[in-house]
């Protein structure tokens, strides 16, 4: 009995080896006959390997206009105005910080970050899809006839299957995964330069508010002098000073004082909505004065070709063109044989009616070809699904495109104009100083009426708000091309 039960370490070798053997052999053979049976559709099945080329007729000339005018902003060279690091463009510490914290704590930003991980997961996974699977499946088996003696079976395999991707059914997918992780990395950049671009207007919102409302008090002190002057010379009786003159002089003190609580809700509102974008509750902003603000006022747009490398939604676009490219291609090897090898290998002491003690090495392959006939229309369906997607991607990449120059080119001519205008505005506002200053020394005199003091009291108030909305509407055209341009892609 203690021999019946000796285990024979050289017998159970020479088993591994002789079914090893059988099931290499058995791989052969079904190698030769799949290669055989595959030959032929291989030959017409090169499309589905393809990687992605960008389509010929998708075109940056002429993206956006006058980029040759010899006053244009705008210089085709290489270096970009879109290239540079965001703290270069926004020098201010305390917009700095605030950047820094919406890249932080911006939930949008964040979300977009997890979809990120979530696209590198997939990767991973189609990635996995080229390894066999594997699975230990143990298995027990106690049974008695007639209430006799009751026998123990027991099996210990270990199953793999392997899918041969000879027509690109995982390949394909795989690489829709890369693209796909691309487009949300791509996403993500998109999301950081408009939280950028947000909170920089944002910013400058504030400082031009505080600028007014600053501009606004001020103008609000000398009305109120006028019309403690007038009010002193009516009682005077100097130069016919009249009732109507001093409440004429009132009332426009009233009407720029109205306009004060206005000011103060629209910098409210605005620090609210920021503190928003920063996810954090509503309070008060620290920040600087509007002329200290020192922005560029040289750029490089580029030549237009260079929106493909730096706008990353543009390159988004891109790669979900791609991705829906790589989806035709599986809707393609769809129509091809999927070849799978399933093996397994373990121990057992079942020998179909007997009972083997010990146990012993089985192992087994097969090898199967499945190639689809007729599945109710469902492959040609989903192959003209995916053309139709992939078609529409690529017109939302020319899209993409063309809304990108259109942005560059809006926010250069933008630039020219706020600068043109500045020039103008600057004239205005000197002139009309010089005149308020000028009508009320001949009011004092005598020889100018009160209503000429305060037409031109507000004349020089509705020059000052305008230079401060020109001043703010230049600075939105630089954050405006910066952001046109890709700029604010990196941390």
């Amino acid at each position: 009995m203690k021999n019946l039960l000796r285990y024979d370490k050289h017998a159970e070798w020479q088993s591994f080896i002789h079914y090893s053997s059988f099931f290499i052999k058995q791989y052969d053979m079904k190698k030769q006959i799949i290669t055989l049976m595959c030959a032929t559709a291989l030959l017409s099945s090169c499309h589905i390997y393809k990687a992605y080329d960008r389509p010929e007729d998708i075109t940056a000339a002429g993206l956006y206009r006058d980029t040759t005018a010899v006053n244009d902003t705008l210089a085709a060279d290489t270096s970009n105005f879109g290239n540079l690091p965001w703290r270069k463009v926004f020098t201010d510490p305390q917009l700095q910080a605030l950047i820094e914290q919406a890249l932080t704590n911006n939930p949008d930003l964040r979300s977009a970050a997890l979809n990120v991980k979530k696209a590198e997961a997939a990767l991973m996974s189609a990635r996995l899809a080229y390894a066999p699977t594997l699975a230990l499946s143990p298995q027990g088996t106690v049974s008695s006839w007639d209430k006799g003696k009751a026998t123990q079976t027991y099996s210990l395999p270990v199953t793999a299957s392997w899918q041969i991707d000879l027509f690109g059914q995982i390949l394909n997918p795989k690489r829709a995964a890369k693209v796909s992780l691309k487009q949300t990395q791509f996403y993500e950049q998109a999301v950081q330069t408009q939280v950028i671009a947000n909170v920089a207007n944002m910013y400058y919102t504030l400082l031009m508010l505080d600028r007014q409302l600053q501009i606004t008090e001020e103008t609000a002190e000398i009305l109120k002098k006028n019309v403690e002057t007038v009010e002193a010379m009516k009682d005077a009786g100097i130069y016919n000073t009249t009732s109507a003159g001093v409440e004429q002089t009132r009332a426009a003190y009233a009407q720029v004082l109205a306009s004060l609580p206005n000011m103060r809700q629209s910098i409210r509102e605005t620090e609210n909505a920021l503190c928003l974008m920063l996810h954090q509750p509503a309070q008060s902003i620290k920040r600087s004065a509007l002329e200290e603000q020192h922005l560029p006022t040289e750029f490089s747009a580029g030549v237009p070709i260079q929106l493909l490398s730096n706008r990353p939604d543009v390159k988004a676009a891109e790669m979900a063109l791609a991705a829906s490219y790589y989806d035709t291609n599986s809707a393609r090897a769809a129509f091809y044989p999927q070849i799978t090898i399933n093996g397994s290998a373990g121990w057992t002491n079942s020998a179909g009616s007997a009972i083997i003690n010990p146990a012993k090495l089985l192992a087994s392959a097969v090898g199967s070809l499945t190639q689809p006939l007729f599945y109710r229309g469902a492959n040609i369906a989903r192959l003209k699904q995916a053309k139709a997607q992939e078609e529409q991607s690529k017109i939302q990449f020319q899209n993409a495109l063309l809304n990108a120059g259109n942005e560059v080119s809006n926010a250069l001519y933008q630039y020219q104009m706020t600068t043109e205008k500045a020039v103008s505005r600057d004239i205005q506002v000197n002139s009309a100083r010089k005149a308020a200053e000028d009508t009320k020394e001949l009011f004092n005199l005598g020889t100018s009426t009160y209503l000429e003091v305060l037409s031109a009291e507000q004349s020089y108030l509705s020059a000052q708000i305008s230079e401060v909305s020109d001043t703010f509407d230049r600075m939105q055209a630089v954050i405006s091309l910066y952001q046109a341009l890709g700029g604010g892609r990196e941390k």
